[in-house]
């Protein structure tokens, strides 16, 4: 039962909030917040839980097969699994947001964070809402990896925004919503036959994949004039080492469009790195400064 759970969590959703939020308290960081590391480490427990809770409520409540065609036995003890992880998740969460407020790291702004997180996440995966059966799965995986891990990461340690933290995590938002997109096109068949709504679905493989390369664009050019707000470019420069990874994605996509023979494994693997790889840097550069 626990290697289902456990796959049911979404690991790399995990790692990928884990690597978000030490990007938030790096930027926290060079900005000359002295870093806490009682509240860092609280405040990365409560992140993971919160983003394992995402993963696993959205098996609970789904009407599919869990991991295939279990049977349908099995798939009921995996979603009673999940389900009282993800409720022991929840209240873990409760008891380091206590913690952290006795400790006098609750500012408004990291209310409103931590608040927008956990919203996000009942949303998300619990009817009647259930807004990923609406095709809004890859829009609330990149607002809560993206932009809220770094946010509460960054808040944690300073208190209140900063607009090189905003640049930071929305350019990362828009990234990551391109590698969600790109992460549907291998499972398009399983989603069609069991009426997934998919962003992927929702758009057709046309629109999707011109969104896909306005997420990109977009995300570049927005780190790119970081220097119109008056911070340094050389900062935010090594994420461009991830450009060679990003035109590989986008020649990728244009083959499929054009009729060949989809690479998926690669072009996943690519998709991964292109944030996964752009966030590190970034993180790297605000944590050696």
């Amino acid at each position: 039962m626990l290697l289902p759970v456990g796959r049911l969590s979404r690991p790399l959703n995990m790692l990928l909030m884990a690597l978000t939020y030490v990007l938030g308290t790096g930027i926290a960081r060079y900005l000359g917040f002295p870093a806490r590391l009682t509240i860092f480490w609280l405040g990365m427990l409560g992140v993971l839980l919160a983003q394992m809770t995402m993963g696993l409520l959205r098996e609970v409540f789904r009407t599919d097969p869990v991991l295939g065609n279990n049977g349908e036995a099995t798939g009921v003890g995996i979603r009673e699994g999940a389900l009282y992880t993800s409720i022991a998740a929840l209240a873990a969460c409760a008891i380091v947001a206590f913690i952290l407020y006795k400790d006098g790291a609750f500012t408004p702004p990291l209310f409103v964070s931590v608040g927008a997180s956990l919203v996000l996440v009942l949303a998300y995966a619990v009817p009647p809402l259930r807004l990923l059966d609406r095709g809004f799965e890859e829009l609330l995986l990149a607002i809560n990896i993206a932009y809220l891990g770094p946010s509460i990461g960054f808040l944690l340690q300073a208190g209140t925004y900063h607009m090189l933290l905003s640049v930071s995590a929305v350019s990362l938002t828009l990234l990551l919503l391109a590698t969600l997109l790109v992460l549907d096109f291998p499972s398009y068949a399983e989603d069609l036959k069991y009426m997934r709504a998919t962003l992927l679905l929702r758009l057709g493989w046309e629109n999707a994949i011109r969104l896909h390369h306005g997420l990109l664009l977009g995300a570049y050019i927005l780190l790119g004039a970081s220097a119109l707000f008056g911070f340094s470019f050389a900062l935010l420069a090594p994420a461009f080492l991830t450009l060679p990874f990003a035109a590989l994605q986008w020649h990728l996509l244009r083959n499929i469009a054009s009729g060949a023979k989809p690479m998926w494994n690669l072009l996943t693997a690519n998709a991964v790195a292109v944030f996964g790889l752009t966030t590190y840097f970034l993180t790297l550069s605000f944590w050696l400064r």
